[in-house]
């Protein structure tokens, strides 16, 4: 069993850290990157710092994705997010924490973020900044190893990476647009349990989202919006294409999907909104390549409450 699951992870490992948007062709080069969800559009503090306190109220989200589900050892992912905007209106602060594990690494990453906003005619736009720190812990100890002395399985260890990011961020009741550089440090293994810092130009990733509402009704709305995911580094370039739709009715039940063209996977989506403070979201992901013959596909749970919302079926917020 112990063979079967180092030969997953070493086959997993190098495709999910592709997919999480900055891998590095230097294998000392360490990047947590930005791991992938369906459901972001609910909580765009998982793509930009800047979009901190633009729900109006306390908002506080949870996510839990399965992965390649039928693959031993997939990765899992969790999150806990909240973030409000402050008394003057302007200045918000944020809070996420993400936990994530796959095959014999488990990775945590807490980072705050601060957002200042300038209201316009149309809306608002917010500048965002975010700070904190990557904990990454490979363990091979439980591995029963042909040559205990394979390199591959003596250089990870315990890793602590602190990195900032940025992103500004727009958005009124018809349309959102943002950008953010996730990580502007890269890390490079100096020994075991040890990295070193370095910024590069060539490592960075530029997310962009951008979206709008199309109202037919007041019962039947469309929600088109696009998520982008560029690296600069020459190896990479487009690391994520995702186009989405959701259909909107009654403000009470979305449902839709997503087609994300560089894993070639259709999302399906549905979400119900419980009254104005309460979101439960559900979607699967169906892999449409030749992953399909390894993997049932990917889950993912949302819950997003609202503490104190100014949100009403008279006022509802899309954005």
């Amino acid at each position: 069993m112990n063979k079967i699951r180092v030969i997953l992870f070493i086959i997993i490992l190098p495709v999910y850290t592709n997919l999480k948007g900055q891998s590095v062709s230097d294998s000392r080069e360490i990047s947590l990157g930005f791991p992938i969800y369906s459901q972001y559009l609910q909580n765009g503090l998982l793509i930009n710092p800047a979009y901190s306190g633009s729900r109006g109220a306390l908002s506080g989200f949870l996510s839990y994705r399965m992965q390649w589900m039928g693959i031993e050892d997939a990765p899992l992912l969790q999150t806990v997010s909240l973030h409000a905007p402050m008394k003057n209106d302007r200045v918000a602060l944020g809070l996420m924490g993400q936990f994530m594990q796959y095959g014999f690494t488990r990775s945590k990453s807490i980072y705050a973020s601060y957002a200042y906003n300038i209201k316009l005619a149309q809306g608002r736009l917010s500048f965002g900044l975010r700070g904190g720190v990557d904990l990454s812990n490979t363990d091979y100890t439980g591995i029963d190893l042909t040559d205990p002395s394979d390199p591959l399985f003596l250089e990870d260890g315990k890793y602590i990476l602190p990195n900032i990011g940025a992103g500004v961020y727009y958005y009124s009741n018809k349309l959102f647009a943002g950008i953010a550089i996730p990580q502007f440090l890269s890390y490079q293994r100096t020994g075991t349990n040890s990295a070193a810092a370095f910024h590069s130009f060539s490592n960075y990733s530029f997310i962009f989202t951008a979206g709008g509402l199309i109202t037919f009704s007041d019962f039947f709305k469309f929600k088109p919006s696009v998520l982008v995911n560029y690296s600069l580094d020459e190896t990479k370039k487009l690391t994520q294409l995702d186009l989405n739709g959701n259909f909107i009715l009654g403000d009470l039940i979305w449902v839709g999907g997503s087609w994300r063209s560089t894993e070639k996977v259709a999302v399906g989506i549905l979400q119900i909104q419980l009254g104005s403070p309460l979101m439960l979201g559900f979607s699967y992901d169906y892999p449409v390549s030749t992953m399909s013959s390894y993997s049932k596909g990917s889950i993912e749970f949302i819950l997003r409450y609202e503490f104190g919302s100014k949100i009403s079926a008279a006022n509802p917020r899309y954005f």
